[in-house]
């Protein structure tokens, strides 16, 4: 049985298909980027929502890569470039080709740091993009 936040080994994630990857980080990011909004504020749920759907749509990740993207590791970066190249099942109704696929390598970095359990290196890539944005 799987326990919440159980770590996984980080030859095992580096193993993993980069969409499987994408898929777990595209949920990590979003739970970031909604409780660093309701730390940072007391809106109400509507406009919660609209905030962080600007955030974890393709664009904003696009956006947030370009912010971090040289402070990758090596093995960040091949996992990077793995979801970036991967043949994604679906494509995006809101967003250029480009920026999906940087937005899916985004989130396999993402995903394979929260698989390690890894959250300290997720924080010091992304804990002070919702500052920024």
């Amino acid at each position: 049985m799987v326990k919440f936040n159980e770590k996984m080994s980080e030859e095992r994630a580096r193993g993993m298909n980069a969409v499987v990857l994408a898929f777990v980080g595209d949920a990590a990011y979003s739970l970031f980027v909604r409780e660093s909004l309701v730390f940072a504020s007391d809106f109400k749920t509507g406009m919660l929502q609209k905030l962080s759907s600007e955030r974890v749509s393709a664009k904003g990740q696009a956006k947030v890569l370009g912010q971090v993207f040289e402070r990758l590791t090596p093995t960040e970066k091949e996992i990077f470039l793995r979801g970036r190249n991967a043949k994604k099942p679906t494509k995006s109704k809101n967003a250029s080709v480009a920026e999906y696929n940087l937005s899916t390598g985004f989130e396999a970095v993402i995903g394979y740091l929260y698989l390690i359990g890894d959250y300290g290196r997720i924080d010091e890539l992304i804990g002070g993009e919702s500052d920024e944005n």
